[in-house]
């Protein structure tokens, strides 16, 4: 009898790092995987991945910053300590096929693949590689890219456009689970406004600010952001703030007519695959390396998204963006419903089985 195939899952940071691998873990039980996930102490990947009943190993990780900080001095120990870890962990697991999502925790992993010899499949989500895949891609075996244009970027001929893993039960929402959800209507369309997991604040105060003009066409479902709630606004017709959405998210979204949403790559693969038309305020470079706001321009190029910059963003830009988008949203539901990368589940997958190493 062959040994049943086992696959380490890595990725930790935000919950972008981790929702694609979640996305996967259907299917990698259904193709017979032992599957392991290898992440931070107290990262968000931990709840999330445990809540899933996945067997969770944690290991010391740390940060490379481009700024001044007393941590960069102490975190590449703990990059180090990291890797030994990984080094038993692999040895001990002795997985076929490691996937990485990316995020620091996922470099000692990868670095530790090498030396173990089994192969690391890695994904990047953004137009650019960030920093932690920069450093883990001359360990890969292969790349899979959210973004086409990513793959003239990485050198070696690994890298492959596969699109992102969107989670299957995601296009199985309710609209009326989600209109109950925020007790509204069906008689006004509905925008879902969201930060990503950590919430933005100058979303949220944009939207706060724009509510008596937002309110009279339309209905704000408002992911804030935990602990970003604004108490003053409950009870205001029209307008339900919530913290953090997990199971009901899918039903959010099919409620939702249109979404204000930052530019992080895993919501726009969300927003890709669902055709919502939408409203993308990337985070500006004086709070990012600029990914979002390359991820934001090239779903605007391909006629996916309105654009709105946070600089340029008030009252005012922010509800003309609303009612622009609001009357050509067929024809932004219609380029995307003819994108040919809306889920890349079966694509990366077939990666992952490319690359299984036989035992």
């Amino acid at each position: 009898m062959s040994k049943a195939k086992t696959i380490v899952l890595t990725g930790g940071g935000t919950a972008g790092h981790v929702s694609p691998n979640i996305a996967l873990l259907p299917r990698l039980k259904e193709d017979g995987y032992d599957i392991h996930y290898i992440g931070s102490y107290d990262g968000i990947e931990r709840s999330l991945i445990e809540a899933e009943g996945i067997p969770y190993h944690p290991i010391s990780s740390g940060k490379l910053r481009r700024y001044r900080s007393f941590r960069n001095l102490t975190d590449p120990f703990r990059v180090l300590r990291g890797f030994f870890q990984s080094l038993r962990l692999l040895g001990k697991l002795k997985p076929n096929v490691i996937f990485s999502k990316g995020g620091f925790v996922s470099v000692p992993v990868a670095l530790a693949s090498r030396i173990r010899r089994i192969p690391c499949v890695i994904h990047e989500c953004d137009m650019t590689p960030g920093l932690a895949n920069k450093l883990a891609i001359p360990f890969a075996a292969r790349i899979c890219t959210n973004f086409e244009e990513t793959v003239a970027q990485i050198k070696g001929g690994k890298a492959v456009h596969t699109g992102t893993p969107i989670r299957e039960s995601l296009a199985e929402g309710s609209k009326e689970a989600g209109l109950a959800l925020c007790g509204f209507t069906a008689e006004k369309p509905v925008i879902m406004v969201t930060g990503g997991s950590q919430g933005a604040g100058a979303i949220n105060e944009a939207v706060r600010q724009a509510l008596p003009e937002l309110t009279k066409k339309f209905q704000i479902a408002h992911l804030c952001g935990s602990g970003k709630r604004e108490d003053s606004l409950d009870g205001t017709e029209g307008y339900h703030q919530i913290e953090y959405a997990g199971p009901e998210m899918k039903d959010l979204y099919a409620a939702a007519d249109i979404i204000i949403s930052r530019a992080g790559a895993n919501t726009l693969a969300e927003i890709l695959s669902l055709a919502i038309p939408n409203i993308l305020i990337p985070l500006p470079l004086s709070q990012s390396r600029g990914d979002q706001i390359l991820n934001a321009e090239s779903f605007k190029k391909k006629g996916y998204s309105c654009v709105l910059p946070e600089e340029d963003m008030n009252t005012e830009t922010l509800v003309e963006a609303v009612l622009g988008t609001w009357e050509n949203r067929q024809s932004y539901r219609d380029a995307m419903l003819a994108a040919p990368d809306k889920n890349g589940l079966e694509a990366v997958l077939n990666i992952i089985r490319e690359e299984t190493k036989e035992s």
